[in-house]
């Protein structure tokens, strides 16, 4: 069997690829060793995917080389993906400003793929083995368990580790070895953290309580919603800073991030002295987060009134609600990261085609390559771009 273009992987990128170059007059095949296209589509956003963002840019993106995801944005911008979807009768809907989910499932995703796919003549093998890429000459040869395919072009689109119960494999990182291509580091990206003995204790009794905050570490900073779980913390403001994160660092939480505390507390104590702190933090949290605060801290006297208090014993609270320092034990791993951060180093790859630099036949597109969005729809929008910009220079 002879295809123009063999791509390996039938996700989100793989896909987009498997039509642009359908489109473009190519003779296509994916390969893919799932039984189904598009299943981490499936179970993205909760079973609705959040497929795009609208406000995407290349500073939502980390890699190792934060250029090059540049151009394919530059060129499959978020209102391309939006037009595709609408012409499938794709309904949607605005979570959060520029997030944009399925109105009623990501099967609707999968099915606008798959019908493009369709419409380009891109032919789709599920359930196939791939034992051997190697190169032939100009060419690619591949040795399946449909036998001996060969390619002109073969396209890797395989994905990371993250969620390895939806068959995620290393297989992309090894062709990338394989052919002499540097491997960046990998570890789970956009993941909830672990917490270890009292704090453990203290999260798994707020468990399914979500919060709003603001968490950094190092210079970065986000202003999400925190959950408390029965392992950890979790929630979008966690998983955001999980990208950032390195074992053993602290993370710095504000658990007011609109209000500064210690000027507040100041206030109270002025205007109404006879106030305990148990009525002041009742009014700013969850009642189990502001009990949980006082037990947590127990030195405090419940009955005791704000005018009692010291401006050092405020500070003392001020530091504990706007920059509560906490080391998490770890992170939850691939088996709940979104995606995986590092990959095949982009050095040795073209910003414009994707193909390996001096090996145009062979080339890496979406989450394999070292480059990772942010939480919001990043990582599809550069599956998209980066699929149609390769798919369309095969």
């Amino acid at each position: 069997m002879t295809y123009d273009v063999v791509i390996i992987g039938a996700g989100a990128a793989g896909l987009m690829c498997a039509a642009s170059a359908g489109y473009a007059g190519k003779r296509v095949l994916v390969l893919d060793h799932a039984n189904k296209a598009g299943k981490k589509i499936l179970m993205s956003g909760g079973g609705r995917c959040n497929f795009t963002n609208l406000g995407t840019t290349p500073q939502h993106f980390y890699s190792s080389n934060p250029y090059f995801c540049i151009s394919a944005l530059k060129r499959y911008r978020p209102e391309h993906f939006v037009e595709l979807v609408e012409r499938h009768g794709v309904e949607h809907i605005e979570k959060t400003p520029g997030q944009l989910f399925c109105a009623t499932s990501a099967k609707e995703i999968v099915r606008t793929l798959l019908t493009e796919c369709e419409w380009a003549g891109a032919e789709i093998a599920l359930n196939t083995q791939i034992t051997i890429v190697e190169q032939c000459g100009d060419a690619m040869q591949l040795s399946t368990s449909m036998g001996k395919i060969e390619a002109g072009v073969v396209v890797v689109a395989t994905g990371g580790l993250s969620i390895p119960t939806m068959g995620a494999t290393g297989f992309g990182y090894d062709i990338a070895r394989q052919f002499g291509l540097e491997v960046l580091t990998t570890r789970p990206g956009l993941v909830p953290f672990t917490l270890s003995d009292t704090w453990k204790t203290r999260a798994a009794e707020l468990s399914g309580l979500s919060v709003p905050i603001s968490v950094s570490a190092g210079e970065r900073r986000f202003v999400e919603p925190m959950l408390f779980t029965h392992r950890g913390l979790s929630g979008p403001a966690m998983l955001q800073i999980s990208s950032v994160w390195q074992p053993g660092e602290y993370i710095t939480i504000d658990l007011l991030p609109n209000e500064k505390v210690a000027e507040s507390l100041r206030e109270a104590r002025q205007i109404t002295p006879k106030r305990q702190l148990s009525t002041w933090l009742a009014e700013r949290f969850p009642k189990r987060l502001a009990q949980a605060l006082l037990e947590w801290y127990s030195e405090h006297d419940p009955a005791r009134p704000l005018a009692q208090y010291a401006n050092q014993t405020l500070d003392e609270w001020a530091l504990r609600l706007n920059a509560w320092q906490l080391k998490p034990a770890g992170t939850e791993g691939w088996r709940t990261a979104e995606v995986t951060m590092g990959g095949v180093n982009t050095d040795a790859i073209s910003s414009k085609t994707f193909e390996v630099n001096g090996m145009p036949q062979l080339r890496f597109i979406g989450e394999v390559l070292d480059v990772t969005g942010e939480l919001g729809g990043y990582n599809f929008q550069w599956a998209w771009a980066s699929g149609v910009a390769c798919g369309q220079s095969c």
